[in-house]
This record gives structure tokens, C-alpha cells and sequence, in this order.
């Protein structure tokens, strides 16, 4: 069976790619652990020399990976440009930081000496979505490869050329061959993958149901999963914030590759003393932005990357209006081919309505009103969901105090969320478990090992 490219701005298909049979992928996992047992001999240096080539490809072709993750899912050309930006980043960093990260730390103990060192554990299967093609990818990649581990990779099947081109970019990077390969397969050939012995641990970014499968498959194998799965993440604003700026900054943290984002904000939970302030600069945001074509620069949201996305979403919006939720602005496909919905604006909602309960993947906005700080917070944890957070205000003290309270894996105070090297990410309850980035990501895939000398 192919799998299909089809451009989400036209609905016309342009690539496809036939599956490997379960013989080669077979042969592509043996081929993985060949090559991990050369590449775990490489010294930092070496590593962090490929990583450091990989970036600089990164960032003299992002224009052309921009155009093919346009064309793939949608994602607006100059936002597909900063995501490949950013790729680069994690790669420098890792480059920059990991031997530091895995050095062999000396442990107090009654021996003559003991101390934990971090070796690499061996070829990691990573399941990816389509929603940022290149910086999922690279976000797994870079701490894993600099680890010393190797990485099979499962793309969704509407971003197949990304997946291939990341492959490319690595080895002309001068990564051995083997160490990281491009799996083109279906999700119903995973478990299979899961199961070979030679594949030691496994990550996930998506949905809850692929994250369950995966996790379940994996735990009956004994064997490590990081889930980082949904987010429904509330944007809480505290009645002392100066309204027309944090509106603009909602707009921009909710229509963020069209919405389809996982730490886009999707929950708006406003003081009620400026909830109606708040409302009509939010709406007017909201109607100021450009919707069109993913390849012209001046666009702000970009179509959504299939069909059955935008067939979810209106279900989502009809709910919720018939539950007793306003619609303010938006609430309707764009006429035309191509997967395009207008940025939405719900209000007066209530925390069981569709929109506040499901996660909205695409620009789509619920607004509540919340009577205090701590009904703020309350209203923030009334989800399944804990991925991220924000909280707006004039006084950031006020902001932090509300922190401890917030079942998040990340809260930021007067900015929007977003994973970036510096810091960990990952999320608590519905949005899964374990943490990537930052020195605790690149020692999720490593044994601690514990030494000890007599």
C-alpha cells in the first residue's frame, strides 16, 4: 500500500511513497543496530561534529523545507522557515552541551569510589506527527544521536517526504549510514517494530489513542516510552493586564501553525471584570489575520492538513453553540478547495462544552469567565488534559503565586508556551509522561549505570 501526499491547500495529491514490506523493515531495524554498535564508540567530538554540519544544512535550506512542509500540511512558509531555524538550534545545542549533560557523576558512598555514568541504550523508535515535520523529529534526534543512541523513525504518512529529507540531510551531515533511518511504513506496522528485539525504547508525539497503543505495546515488551500526547492549554488573564496586547498575543498563541499545535493555546480563561473588553479586541484579532495560501509569505493561518481535521472541528463548533455556547466570529469553512476554517472566537462557555472539554486542533478559541483568581485556576484544571500553561498579568508576582496550583508540565507567566532546548518539556495527566530537551530529555534514552570500586 502507497502512502499519500496531498497539498491541504488544493486537495490534489502530488507524491507517493510505497510502504516497505515487513521483510525490509526487518532488514532496516538489523541494519539500525550494525550501525549503533559503530556510532556508540564515537567520541562527543565526533557526534557533535555531525550535529553541527546538520545545522548549518538546516539553516542554508530552510526555504526549501519550509516550501515542502507548506506543501505537506499546510504549515505557513515563513513559520516553516523558523520551525527549520529552530531545528538547527537543538542540533548547536546538543552539540554545545551534551557532553556536559552525560558526564560521570562522583557519588558519596562507603566504596573507595562510586560513581553513575550514562551510556546510550541503542537504536530508539520514534513515532512522529505530521504538525511540525522537521522539529518533532529534531527535538528526538539531536539529544539522542549526541547520547550515542540511533533512531528509527516513524513519520505520519502525509509528511513522508519531510521524514526522507531529514534522513538526507543527516547523512550528508556525514552521520554513518544506518544510524538513522526513515521507516515508511503504516501504523498498523509499529507493533511489529516495537517488538524486534534489536529496538530498545520508543517515543511518541500524538494522540492519546496512538499514545495508549504504543505505551501498552512497549510496557508488554518491557520496554521505555516518553508519551507527549494532547493539550487543551489554558490562557489565563488576570483582570490587571493591559487588554488590546494580551489579546494580540492570544491571537497569535492560538492560530500558530493554524492551530494545530499541541501547546497552542485553546482555553481562555478571563477575569470577568474585562472578559467583554477582552472579547471584542480578541475578536477583532482574530478577524485581522490573513487566511490563504501556505506559500505566500504575508499569510498568518495556513489551511488544516486533511480533510477529516476540518469535518472534527465544525462538529466541535456546532456542539458547543448548541450546548449554549456564542459564536462571536469565524465558525465556518472558507468557500474554495482546500482545507481552510476561519479563526474562530466561542464565548460564554461553560467547562462541558465540546470546546472546552476536547482539544480543538485548528483556530478555534473558548472563551470563560472566571470570578477570581482561584476560580481561574480551577477552571484551568477542569481538563483531561496538563500539558502547558499560561497566566497574564500586570503584576507577575500575582501571576507566580497561582503556579503551584496549575497541573502542567510547563507554566509560563506573561508569555506564550513553547518547547524550546533551554528547558524541559512534557506534560502530566491526558498529555502523557517523561520529559524532552534540557539535560533531563537526552537522559530519558540512556542507562544510568552505577559504578562502584573497591
Amino acid at each position: 500500500m502507497a502512502l499519500r501526499s496531498v497539498d491541504p491547500s488544493t486537495g490534489e495529491e502530488f507524491a507517493r511513497y510505497e510502504e516497505l514490506d515487513p521483510e525490509a523493515v526487518q532488514a532496516a531495524i538489523d541494519g539500525t543496530a550494525a550501525a549503533w554498535n559503530r556510532w556508540r564508540e564515537a567520541s562527543f567530538e565526533e557526534r557533535a561534529g555531525v550535529l553541527r554540519r546538520a545545522a548549518s544544512l538546516l539553516k542554508d535550506e530552510r526555504h526549501s523545507h519550509a516550501e515542502r512542509m507548506a506543501r505537506e500540511m499546510g504549515k505557513p512558509v515563513s513559520q516553516g522557515e523558523a520551525e527549520a531555524e529552530k531545528c538547527a538550534w537543538v542540533c548547536r545545542y546538543y552539540a554545545d552541551h551534551a557532553e556536559r549533560f552525560l558526564a560521570p557523576e562522583l557519588i558519596a558512598s562507603d566504596a573507595t569510589r562510586s560513581y553513575v555514568r550514562f551510556d546510550p541504550i541503542g537504536p530508539v523508535l520514534a513515532v512522529m506527527p505530521w504538525n511540525f515535520p522537521f522539529w518533532q523529529v529534531f527535538r528526538f534526534a539531536g539529544p539522542a544521536l549526541m547520547a550515542g543512541n540511533a533512531g528509527l523513525l516513524k513519520h505520519a504518512s502525509n509528511v513522508t517526504g519531510s521524514a526522507l529529507a531529514i534522513e538526507d540531510l543527516l547523512l550528508r551531515a556525514g552521520l554513518p549510514a544506518g544510524v538513522f533511518r526513515t521507516l515508511v511504513i503504516g501504523s498498523n506496522a509499529v507493533a511489529a517494530v516495537i517488538d524486534h528485539p534489536a529496538v530498545r525504547a520508543v517515543t511518541l508525539t500524538g494522540s492519546e489513542a496512538a499514545g495508549a497503543a504504543v505505551a501498552s505495546q512497549a510496557g508488554r515488551r518491557i520496554k521505555k516510552s516518553v508519551l507527549e500526547l494532547g493539550g487543551s492549554d489554558p490562557f489565563i488573564v488576570l483582570d490587571d493586564v493591559d487588554v488590546v496586547a494580551v489579546a494580540r498575543a492570544a491571537a497569535h498563541a492560538r492560530t500558530v501553525n493554524s492551530g494545530q499545535s499541541c501547546i497552542a493555546a485553546k482555553r481562555f480563561i478571563v477575569h470577568e471584570r474585562i472578559a467583554d473588553a477582552f472579547e471584542r479586541a480578541f475578536a477583532s484579532e482574530l478577524e485581522s489575520l490573513v487566511v490563504g495560501s501556505p506559500l505566500d509569505e504575508k499569510t498568518d493561518v495556513g489551511p488544516l492538513a486533511r480533510p477529516d481535521l476540518v469535518e472534527e472541528l465544525e462538529s466541535q463548533v456546532e456542539r458547543t453553540v448548541e450546548a449554549g455556547g456564542r459564536l462571536v466570529v469565524g465558525g465556518r469553512r472558507l468557500g474554495g478547495p482546500g482545507n481552510f476554517y476561519a479563526p474562530t472566537l466561542l464565548s460564554d462557555l461553560s467547562p462541558e462544552m465540546a470546546a472546552s472539554r476536547e482539544e480543538t486542533f485548528g483556530p478555534v478559541a473558548a472563551l470563560l469567565r472566571a470570578a477570581s483568581d482561584e476560580h481561574a485556576v480551577k477552571l484551568a484544571n477542569g481538563s483531561p488534559f496538563g500539558l502547558g500553561a499560561s497566566i497574564w498579568s500586570g503584576d507577575a508576582q500575582r501571576a507566580e503565586r497561582l503556579v503551584p496550583g496549575i497541573e502542567a508540565g510547563c507554566v509560563f507567566v506573561n508569555g506564550a508556551v513553547k518547547s524550546d532546548p533551554w528547558l524541559p518539556f512534557g506534560g502530566v495527566k491526558l498529555s502523557g509522561y517523561g520529559r524532552e530537551l534540557a539535560d533531563y530529555g537526552i537522559r530519558e534514552f540512556v542507562n544510568i549505570k552505577t559504578v562502584v570500586v573497591e
